[in-house]
């Protein structure tokens, strides 16, 4: 069980730090909620019922030490599909399973398109909100600002030709 205090990730909304543990009656069933605050997007606070902690894909925060692997995948080259309607089915299950290095894969699959081609309104909003999930959680695990994990991941997306 997660503590009051405790940073998680939550799945599309990023990293999340659990504020308290409530108790809320549910039709007419008693259930426990952590109360999570997003630490991202300006105080927004969602409830989670603990029984379905692990169906939500709630994890812990990266620790320190993969900070540099998640850099380095960053780094590698991927290929996107040549389809974008399967990038975009592909990049839609990324992106909800809360994985840091998912993130980084549509991060860089999509900031390496960027490079040959134009994304579409909806590819660039997928590349935006990958980055800044990712950026939030690595700003959260360093302890730095977002500005300067920011710079770290755009950094690691310089293409060395």
């Amino acid at each position: 069980m997660l503590a009051v205090g405790n940073k998680v990730n939550y799945p599309c909304h990023g990293p999340c730090l659990i504020s308290s543990i409530t108790e809320r009656t549910v039709g007419d069933r008693s259930m426990k909620f952590y109360q999570l605050l997003v630490l991202n997007e300006g105080g927004l606070k969602l409830f989670i019922p603990v029984e379905k902690l692990r169906t939500v894909g709630l994890r812990p925060l990266l620790n320190k030490a993969e900070i540099p692997k998640l850099l380095d995948q960053l780094k590698r080259r991927s290929t996107a599909s040549a389809d974008r309607k399967q990038r975009v089915r592909d990049n839609l299950k990324l992106i909800s399973s809360g994985c840091a290095f998912d993130l980084a894969e549509i991060v860089e699959s999509l900031n390496g398109l960027l490079e040959t081609s134009s994304l579409s309104f909806g590819e660039r909003s997928t590349l935006d909100r990958a980055k800044r999930l990712l950026v939030c959680e690595i700003s959260e695990v360093m302890e730095e600002t977002k500005e300067e994990a920011e710079a770290q991941v755009d950094l690691a997306l310089v293409r060395k030709n």
